[in-house]
């Protein structure tokens, strides 16, 4: 199985040699079982990759949000945002506030459960967005990232 690429699978296989949790299943029981935890292992992996690449700082939610803090959050509104409705609806979030008051905590709160709802995050603060929109322009105007550079450089791997 692992070298199926079934790793969840695998290792659920092998958890039920140990125990005598497979003598008492039926054979459709078992194979539910099996896919089941291939599904979680996929769901899960699926999740971590999206947070290595969101590049977060350090691991945050929102359950961790103080609100007892007087910095005028709105548990409401932070629940409301924690649906992230405005994702979808193609809007931006922008935390403002003095240094120290959790920006980016609130941040990367937001941006782990985006991972967990399968949306791709990056997480930025804004010397390094503003960095990361430079170069983006800078190739624009270059061409570099064009229709034609893609081609070229796909020529070349091919």
């Amino acid at each position: 199985m692992n070298r199926m690429k079934l790793h969840g699978m695998a290792a659920a296989f092998t958890e039920s040699l140990t125990s005598t949790m497979a003598e008492t299943m039926t054979i459709d029981s078992f194979l539910h079982m099996l896919l089941a935890r291939e599904w979680d292992y996929r769901a899960n992996a699926a999740i971590q990759r999206l947070i290595r690449g969101a590049a977060f700082r350090y691991k945050a939610c929102l359950e961790q949000i103080d609100y007892a803090i007087p910095r005028g959050l709105d548990r409401n509104q932070m629940e409301r945002l924690a649906s992230l409705e405005f994702i979808r609806k193609g809007q931006n979030l922008f935390i403002t506030g003095s240094s120290g008051t959790g920006k980016s905590f609130l941040a990367t709160a937001m941006g782990y459960e985006a991972c967990k709802k399968g949306i791709r995050t990056y997480y930025a603060n804004a010397p390094k967005l503003m960095g990361t929109l430079k170069v983006a322009k800078v190739k624009r105007h270059t061409g570099i990232g064009t229709q034609e550079n893609r081609t070229e450089h796909a020529a070349h791997i091919g």
